[in-house]
């Protein structure tokens, strides 16, 4: 177009348009088409259309570069406003604690995309989970923020300034979660537990898939001792929990009654994988879900929209406010002295509107003790179950006699089969399987119920 026009103004005077500019006009040509090449070279290098989304549907997925200044529009992570602010628990205001509020958010542990880490499953698998392992992600954010809960406790916070080296706790957690084959809870073991269940590596999961990959790669993690439930059919069966929890009740002394109930319970991970809706979520749903961030138990929400999963830390009014993984970054090797661990945490969360979550989610709880997961039940039954139209999802006792048992239930939706042979494992003190790749009390407890 731009030499179309140029063609029209030195055809109709090329004598007066070459005097203008001063040169001869098949330089001009030349320039003119210079500039287009380099117009389309400068297009094709930019992401100008990231994750396929329209710019309307990017507003919402503001997608945050690490290589970016962390400083830049400084307000776009929260809001100034009085409606107040949860993230997984804890209440904030925007306008009085925003430091707080955006400290808390960057002591959570955020795990992207990553590039350049050994191969999946041998030399020739996948170097990076670019593109397809968000979910996956997701999971491990979840399960992270967890055992920070366990080991460093909910008001834990991380700095610019913090090390690997002062905190050897920390660090174990981190660990973790590192992208080696080694570390239990990798996108390696993950990819490859969920391959042994027919979920080739390189393909998206689902909410309920990638708790039932953490729940069974759980079994081999003997050092956090951690109970990984997957509530099956919209249904959270108290007895079955408390069973799982607590395995073996021996006829100890009860002369310490807090160090015998630590020994008794095992820490409860609860994922609850929900469908509130067909192609779009249920309106009806949205009170219930943004209560879940106020809950002192929450590990927020694994979920996002369709093929682009994100993990959900918390709500201000309609929004949600999420740690996005698609952002690629390098692999860190966590064993090296000088290992640094910020691109870990994220320097600011990102928001997006309720109605345009994926309907396919997972509710995430952590219950450290059986006292606990009592609260949580009154809670729940409170807060998310009485009076509600339609709850998220239903709580009962006992297990209906005419289901099935939940072994059953867990069989029928995931058949994994672990394969392969025992590798020691030193990030958790425990031999695992490192997979080749296959194809109503009325508490005072204080609480809010959001409108």
């Amino acid at each position: 177009m731009l030499t179309s026009i140029t063609n029209t103004v030195i055809e109709s005077d090329p004598q007066s348009a070459a005097h203008y500019l001063n040169f001869d006009p098949n330089l001009y040509h030349l320039l003119i088409a210079a500039i287009a090449v380099s117009v389309v070279f400068l297009g094709l290098s930019m992401d100008l259309f990231p994750m396929g989304l329209s710019s309307a549907q990017n507003s919402y997925f503001p997608v945050w570069s690490y290589d970016n200044d962390p400083t830049s529009d400084p307000n776009d992570d929260f809001p100034p406003t009085e409606d107040p602010v949860w993230v997984l628990g804890i209440k904030y205001s925007s306008l009085h604690e925003l430091e707080e509020l955006r400290t808390d958010v960057k002591s959570r542990i955020w795990i992207t995309y990553r590039k350049n880490f050994v191969g999946i499953g041998g030399p020739n698998g996948h170097t990076s989970d670019s593109g397809w392992g968000c979910m996956l992600r997701c999971g491990q954010m979840a399960l992270a923020q967890a055992l920070c809960i366990r080991h460093l406790t909910r008001d834990w916070r991380w700095t610019q300034n913090y090390t690997l080296e002062s905190d050897l706790q920390y660090r174990e957690v981190l660990k973790l979660f590192e992208d080696k084959k080694t570390c239990i809870y990798s996108i390696h073991q993950i990819a490859l537990m969920g391959a042994s269940e027919g979920k080739p590596v390189g393909n998206w999961f689902g909410p309920n898939t990638i708790a039932q990959v953490l729940k069974k790669l759980s079994a081999y993690d003997k050092c956090n001792d951690i109970v990984i439930h997957v509530a099956m059919d919209n249904m959270v069966v108290i007895d079955e929990i408390k069973n799982s929890c607590k395995p073996q009740e021996n006829g100890t002394d009860d002369s310490d009654n807090e160090a015998n109930d630590k020994k008794l319970w095992k820490p409860l991970v609860l994922f609850i994988p929900l469908r509130l809706g067909l192609s779009e979520i249920n309106p009806i749903y949205f009170k219930s879900l943004k209560t879940t961030f106020a809950m002192k138990q929450s590990l927020g929400i694994i979920g996002g929209r369709p093929n682009h999963a994100l993990y959900l830390i918390g709500c201000v009014a309609n929004e949600l406010v999420v740690l996005d993984p698609h952002t690629t970054q390098p692999f860190v090797d966590l064993e090296e002295p000088e290992a640094d661990d910020s691109t870990y945490h994220c320097p600011r969360a990102s928001r997006m509107d309720i109605s345009l979550l994926d309907p396919s989610i997972a509710l995430c709880f952590y219950c450290d003790t059986e006292e606990e997961f009592d609260s949580w039940c009154q809670l729940t039954y409170k807060a998310l179950i009485l009076g509600e139209k339609q709850s998220l999802f239903e709580l009962t006792k006992e297990r209906p006699s005419h289901w099935p048992s939940y072994e059953e239930q867990i069989d029928a939706n995931t058949a994994i089969v672990s394969t392969g042979t025992s590798t020691l494992n030193s990030n958790t003190c425990e031999s695992f399987t490192e997979l080749e790749d296959t194809n109503r009390d009325d508490s005072d407890e204080e609480f809010e119920l959001l409108g």
